[in-house]
């Protein structure tokens, strides 16, 4: 693939690799079009996939399309196009979430790795092995963050406890909400593609000694039959945030942070819950407790472990619309 040539199998190999983003139980909220005449790829919010209860002001659905963008500006430099992204282009059309607009190199950028990170990064649900990452490692998903203007801090003891009291509190609540509760069911139990929701083996257990609070996605299932497993004593734990509450640059930076660590063999699972409940989120603002408060935009879990299976992805032809 040249620079100068977008044929239909690199425009399916670019729109592929948006799709492989995360996005909150798997609902894949995203549709791509291509307008051929200027080489743009529009990305809006796919309205049917939002989750009414659990996302009422699409907070979640703007941070998965950050992250797709993400991806397909790394796939596009990958195979010699200079992406020119543009968020919230027109706002007289709320759907419409970014523009990439595909333009000729005039530089050879170095490979970063992510682009083969894209395929195999997922979400790892299991039990982490308590090894500490290395301080180096550390330094580059900071400066992975800060390069999409976001800060990513690694928390301490306190910091690390209060987060999980959040995180568990959000996790109650959920479940005590039978709205909450049956979209998640429903995404787990089947929904109407195979393409999307999350398979019960991607679930993973719970933890035995209720450490940390992993989402339970069946949401009143007896206590007897859910699997149980021993976790990290002590997760290593990091805030995602960004000065201003812009959730599609959060969604940017969360991606770049989650490619360079599965580029490093480290695993992560994002522990939502307390970003759904705006009281629970604001609450985490502040912490570190002695740095400027900003806006909390994840919790990240990371670690080294099992890589556990990925769930599914809707094929290209599903997510694209026919060229403008």
């Amino acid at each position: 693939m040249t620079s100068a040539t977008l044929d239909a199998p690199a425009l399916e190999r670019l729109v592929a690799a948006a799709v492989a983003a995360p996005s909150l139980h798997n609902t894949q909220p995203w549709r791509f079009r291509l307008d051929t005449d200027t080489r743009t790829v529009r990305i809006d919010a796919a309205a049917d996939r939002a989750l009414r209860h659990t996302d009422p002001v699409g907070r979640a659905v703007h941070l998965a399309v950050g992250c797709a963008v993400l991806n397909l500006r790394v796939a596009a430099a990958h195979f010699g196009w200079e992406p020119v992204t543009r968020l919230l282009p027109c706002p007289d059309r709320p759907a419409l979430l970014a523009t990439v607009r595909l333009t000729e190199s005039v530089r050879g950028a170095p490979s970063t790795g992510l682009y083969e990170a894209v395929w195999r990064r997922h979400s790892s649900r299991f039990p982490f092995s308590g090894r500490p990452l290395p301080a180096d490692l550390l330094a580059e998903l900071t400066e992975a963050a800060r390069l999409e203007g976001a800060a990513l801090r690694f928390l301490g003891r306190d910091d690390t406890d209060r987060v999980l009291s959040a995180t568990r509190e959000a996790e109650w609540r959920n479940r005590a909400d039978t709205d909450r509760a049956a979209e998640s069911r429903r995404l787990v139990s089947g929904p109407h593609s195979p393409w999307l929701g999350l398979p019960a083996a991607v679930l993973g257990p719970q933890d035995a000694l209720e450490r940390i609070p992993m989402r339970d996605f069946g949401a009143h299932r007896h206590p007897d039959v859910l699997r149980a497993r021993a976790f990290e004593t002590r997760p290593v734990l990091a805030l995602l945030s960004t000065a201003h509450d812009h959730w599609l640059r959060a969604g940017q930076a969360l991606e770049r942070v989650l490619l360079l660590a599965t580029r490093h063999g480290v695993r992560a699972s994002l522990l939502h819950q307390a970003m759904e409940w705006p009281d629970l989120r604001r609450a985490l603002d502040g912490l570190p407790v002695d740095g400027p408060r900003v806006h909390t935009q994840m919790v990240i879990r990371l670690g080294y472990g099992p890589e556990g299976p990925a769930s599914p992805r809707r094929p290209v032809e599903e997510v694209m619309e026919g060229d403008e």
